[in-house]
């Protein structure tokens, strides 16, 4: 990892060490991005699709989601999000894929995904292997907000979505990344899941 990316990193961490309460605690930042990765294999640089959905205020107000050529044709994870190497042979690498989604992060306060550390560890491997530097931007996970928030267990993306009576295709990144940003609104709203209210729109 260059030195350049490391600090990127470590400003991530610190930032992710109390967004979660803060966001609990009343904070409402202006606009923040949802992002989901799907990889191939057990490599963190096999990204094969990866999708990103903007929330300004309380709305989602883009969603984009695209296929990514890994480095590798191994796909052991088919039978999980139904990617193949046919669908994606033909599919930009990592870095212009990136490159073309970056947009949605300006003035982005974070970046929230589910079980943040494996979505950060992939963008963290595609961005070294593209000499890419990631804006210090830090990340909130949507695990730990559900912990947080309504004592959740266990917190696996479907067991929340349950709960709180959001559609969901497992696994499907443009899916994973609108369910993940919705828990975070949830979350903002002070929601008590589907239980004690209906299903959410």
């Amino acid at each position: 990892m260059t030195k350049g990316r490391r600090r990127v990193v470590e400003t991530e961490k610190k930032g992710r060490e109390d967004i979660e309460a803060r966001l609990l605690a009343g904070w409402r930042p202006r606009a923040f991005v949802a992002v989901d990765f799907e990889t191939a294999n057990r490599s963190r640089s096999s990204a094969c699709a990866v999708a990103m959905v903007r929330v300004e205020g309380s709305r989602i107000v883009d969603r984009v989601v695209d296929l990514i050529r890994p480095p590798s044709q191994v796909f052991e994870f088919t039978g999980i999000h139904g990617i193949r190497w046919a669908d994606v042979r033909t599919k930009s690498a990592f870095c212009p894929v990136w490159r073309r989604m970056t947009s949605l992060l300006a003035g982005a306060a974070f970046v929230a995904a589910h079980n943040a550390s494996f979505d950060q560890s992939v963008l963290d491997a595609g961005c070294d292997c593209g000499q890419l530097c990631f804006p210090p931007l830090p990340f909130l996970c949507t695990v730990k907000l559900a912990r947080l928030r309504w004592h959740l267990h266990p917190t696996k993306l479907p067991d929340v979505c349950d709960f709180l009576g959001l559609k969901l295709r497992h696994h499907d990144a443009l899916s994973d990344a609108e369910a993940c940003a919705k828990i975070v609104l949830a979350a903002m709203q002070g929601r008590r899941g589907s239980s004690q209210q209906g299903p959410a729109q």
